[in-house]
């Protein structure tokens, strides 16, 4: 997941941006408010990043459905930061996959106004039996 365009655009919209970004992480992946899902994003037009996942809206919503259909929960809890530069926005956030305690760092890149790419990466976070300091995963 290390494709796609790398420049920052937009440097006076970071913050409309940011809050775009935002929402769309607590109303779809917090809250689970799908019917929102089509308003984040240009039509069809949605390039994604993780392999697991196809291109498009329909093959995210498609994906999502998937997991639900296969058992898999997707459950985003709690966003801890938003930062972004531009057309560029991280969001890190925490919850469960599968069932696991985890880590999500989502990378999107908007466009005119809308949600246009996505890259992530996702960790499962040990129990705090296991950890070996004290400062946990999002300890910033």
């Amino acid at each position: 997941m290390i494709d796609g365009p790398i420049q920052t655009t937009d440097a006076g919209a970071t913050t409309t941006n940011k809050a775009l970004v935002k929402n769309f992480v607590t109303d779809i992946l917090v809250n689970g408010q799908m019917e929102k899902l089509a308003g984040y994003f240009d039509g069809d037009n949605y390039v994604q990043h993780n392999p697991q996942i196809p291109d498009r809206l329909s093959g995210l919503a498609a994906a999502l459905a998937a997991m639900v259909k296969q058992g898999i929960t997707l459950k985003y809890e709690r966003i801890h930061t938003v930062l972004g530069e531009g057309n560029f926005v991280v969001v890190v956030s925490e919850g469960h996959l599968g069932g696991r305690h985890s880590s999500f760092y989502d990378l999107f890149r908007v466009q005119d106004g809308k949600i246009a790419e996505h890259w992530d990466t996702i960790e499962p976070i040990p129990p705090q039996t296991e950890w070996r300091n004290s400062n946990g995963k999002f300890g910033f």
